[in-house]
């Protein structure tokens, strides 16, 4: 399967969750400036990777994807609640994200703490409301809080505000990604194995192939960050060296960034159980090494 079959993939992803995340994100008529900034972040042309991820993962164990949407709606939710939290001033300190002014910018910083706030706590009403009877909903809400958590996003977040402008160090950078971006990745496979009805070890396999998947995404956008424009980014390029981050290629240089990309993509790719979406996995492999 090509990477435009993937992107294919996502695009009917997107149709399910698109309309999911109207129903469930408060309107301006309910929440006024605090509804407006939420919206602001998670209709701004996002391309819903980690949702298409947890549909993937409900499809491989032979599940239904509509069993995954709560799911799936759920970790875009907290994906964008970071996004906000990440580009605070006080953080990344960032202007612009996803071709758009961000939250901050347009509401000021307390209104986008807020709406960062209400993000992450509708994504668990999201997942426990509307996850399906007879799915393990205990099981998924406990993940989701493990992977966004102090053990996990969180985690990363902290570690990554320490490492700044501190020599690079490759375990710390690891430490880093493993935290802030594949521990997310490797949840939505997992929510979306557990949706579909897996067991305990197939569940586990996808995880860990999500997690893999997940640095090989970071070392990539580590690159980008490196090498890509503010117009092809939708962020400001250059940010990763103007703050001084402990990124990837800070390490190890720009081609052996790309031989790990590469070899984590191709190991967790032969260590993924056999399904129904093997081939969807083997394209988003080829879309992640080809951004």
């Amino acid at each position: 399967m090509s990477v435009v079959a993937f992107e294919r993939f996502q695009a009917d992803g997107r149709e399910l969750v698109e309309p999911a995340l109207e129903r469930w994100l408060p309107t301006e008529a309910q929440a006024g400036p605090l509804a407006a900034a939420m919206r602001h972040i998670v209709f701004a042309g996002g391309k819903r990777l980690r949702p298409a991820l947890v549909l993937l993962g409900a499809q491989h164990v032979g599940g239904r994807r509509q069993d995954a949407l709560a799911a799936a709606a759920a970790v875009e939710l907290v994906h964008a609640y970071s996004l906000v939290h990440d580009d605070l001033p006080c953080m990344d300190d960032a202007t612009l994200r996803r071709g758009r002014p961000c939250v901050h910018v347009v509401w000021g910083e307390g209104l986008a703490v807020l709406a960062g706030d209400a993000l992450l706590t509708l994504a668990f009403e999201v997942l426990a409301r509307h996850t399906p009877p007879g799915c393990p909903v205990g099981a998924m809400v406990v993940a989701l809080g493990e992977a966004a958590g102090w053990e996990g996003m969180v985690g990363g977040q902290v570690e990554d505000l320490a490492a700044e402008g501190q020599v690079p160090e490759l375990e710390r950078v690891r430490r880093i990604h493993a935290g802030k971006t594949a521990a997310m990745m490797s949840v939505s496979l997992r929510l979306g194995a557990l949706a579909g009805g897996a067991g305990a070890e197939e569940t586990e396999a996808l995880a860990r192939v999500g997690r893999d998947l997940g640095l090989a995404f970071q070392i990539v956008d580590d690159l980008l960050d490196v090498q890509g424009t503010t117009a092809e980014l939708g962020k400001q390029a250059g940010a990763d060296a103007e703050h001084g981050k402990m990124t990837w290629p800070a390490v190890v240089g720009v081609e052996r960034s790309r031989r790990d990309a590469r070899e984590l993509v191709e190991g967790a790719l032969a260590a993924c159980p056999p399904g129904a979406a093997g081939a969807v996995l083997q394209a988003l492999a080829q879309s992640i090494l080809r951004s």
